[in-house]
């Protein structure tokens, strides 16, 4: 397989896991306390700012790679 082509796919990997566990870890805290649309809400939210920060790492080490 292609190095690249791995290194893609093991970036949407680890995306995916630390996606997964934000919204686990928002779901333990608060999950039982609050209406479930609201922690559904929380789960978007904090998944949404997890999102952009690996977007911004992924786009960083583009932008590294290609000699800015």
């Amino acid at each position: 397989m292609n190095a690249p082509i791995r290194e893609i796919l093991v970036y949407f990997v680890v995306a995916l896991s630390s996606l997964f566990l934000t919204a686990y870890a928002v779901h333990m805290l608060v999950g039982g306390l609050v209406n479930p649309e609201t922690e559904y809400a929380l789960m978007g939210m904090a998944c949404l700012v997890v999102a952009a920060a690996i977007a911004f790492m992924a786009w960083d080490v583009v932008r590294h790679r290609r000699g800015r």
